[in-house]
């Protein structure tokens, strides 16, 4: 089974692909459904109008809660600009930007974007869809996000931002990224003189970590090592580099044709200045939602990000929810009142794991780097390796240079 990269950025597969791969529960999934995003449908060629902006069907204190959310001291996208503009990213070579857009057609019939040819719509949501294209010049599929400008600009979703501030966050986001857990950018094509705007993604052939998931006995704990390695090496990354991705869940880790997991859907990731990284309310998925963040006071975005990490963990090994209720309240009232139930004969490692990520009180809570360090995690592989990215090579060649300056002007002196 072939499934792209659309299932990491937020969008839901067309119905005629539909295929559930959330973990089964008791009582089937028909409670799910509320508490999941809902799945959209829309014409194959044109992006749905989407009537029900959220802010039209939220409350006051909803909208307060979700600027605060949003905007939190200086803004995501000031910090992402200002570390833009300062070199203070982690690729070798940026993602590559287009200002011209040509749509045509090849001697097939197919529908073109520039050197990408149309094959498949494989996802579609709200804010635009997502299309598998193959490029004419290297011969690789790539997953392609399709917006309108003008539907992105009319969409308000909070009271001082609209769509398009989500989106070009995203796209900030994801320009500063390199990490082999992460999607990845490819191109940018924003042509000034049309409404068309363009993200061109790495297409991740493979499944979603849920895939052959269910009772009794969820992946195994082989494979969820594996994942749970690749989803912490990830994170781990993005959290030195101050960003809270805010909807840790499998159906946002996509694995690879060869096994690798990645992260994606950075719709509501926010970037911190330094490692202040205090918010209110969390617009993520309810089940996965930390207790500190069910009682609507101020939590840390890291320390969320991680319990995250641990219910994903609980669904891959049991293949369903630690914790999950009736409705929106009760699975809230669950999240932060009953105890967490684990099997007796479980691996006591695997169950000292678990607990760990899953502690109700942030400050106990365990860190990735600690996660890093369990005898489970570790297995026969050893502690996860630290990624050094681009930008922390670059700080440290340049304190090595700075270093050997210093030392020179000694010796001279």
């Amino acid at each position: 089974m072939e499934i792209g990269c659309c299932g990491c950025f937020g969008f839901s597969f067309a119905k005629k692909h539909k295929k559930d791969l959330r973990p089964r529960v008791e009582g089937g999934n028909h409670v799910l459904q509320g508490l999941l995003n809902e799945e959209v449908e829309e014409d194959d060629d044109e992006e749905e109008e989407d009537n029900n902006s959220y802010c039209d069907i939220m409350t006051e204190t909803e909208r307060e809660d979700h600027e605060e959310f949003r905007d939190p001291r200086k803004s995501s996208q000031e910090i992402l600009e200002y570390r833009t503009e300062n070199g203070m990213i982690c690729r070798e070579f940026p993602v590559k930007e287009t200002h011209k857009v040509i749509r045509s057609e090849d001697e097939d019939g197919n529908k073109m974007v520039n050197e990408y040819v149309r094959e498949c719509k494989i996802g579609s949501g709200s804010y635009g869809k997502v299309v598998l294209y193959r490029s004419l010049v290297d011969g690789k599929h790539y997953a392609i996000k399709a917006f309108h400008k003008s539907h992105l600009i009319k969409l308000r979703v909070a009271p001082s931002e609209t769509a398009m501030t989500d989106v070009l966050r995203e796209v900030l986001i994801m320009k500063m990224l390199d990490h082999p857990n992460i999607v990845n950018l490819v191109e940018v094509i924003d042509d000034p003189n049309t409404d068309r705007f363009y993200m061109v993604l790495e297409y991740v052939k493979g499944q979603w970590v849920f895939e052959g998931a269910g009772p009794p006995g969820g992946l195994g704990e082989t494979v969820a090592r594996s994942y749970l390695r690749d989803i912490v090496s990830g994170l781990m990354y993005l959290h030195s580099h101050n960003i809270v991705h805010g909807d840790i869940k499998p159906d946002n880790l996509l694995v690879s044709a060869t096994g690798t997991v990645k992260i994606g859907d950075f719709s509501v990731s926010q970037v911190f200045e330094d490692e202040n990284d205090e918010l209110r309310r969390s617009p993520g998925t309810p089940v996965f939602t930390a207790p500190e963040c069910c009682l609507g006071q101020n939590y840390h975005g890291k320390t969320a990000d991680i319990w995250a990490v641990g219910v994903t963990l609980y669904c891959m090994i049991f293949g369903q929810y630690p914790f999950l209720g009736d409705t929106l309240q009760d699975t809230y009232d669950k999240i932060v009142n009953n105890t967490l139930s684990l099997p007796e004969d479980m691996n006591p490692l695997l169950k000292n794991l678990i607990e760990g990520l899953l502690c109700k009180d942030p400050m106990q809570r365990m860190t990735l780097e600690a996660v890093s360090l369990h005898p489970w995690v570790m297995g026969d592989d050893g502690p996860i390796p630290q990624y050094l990215c681009w930008c922390k090579r670059n700080k440290s060649s340049r304190e090595e240079s700075n270093g050997n300056k210093t030392d020179a002007m000694s010796n001279t002196n």
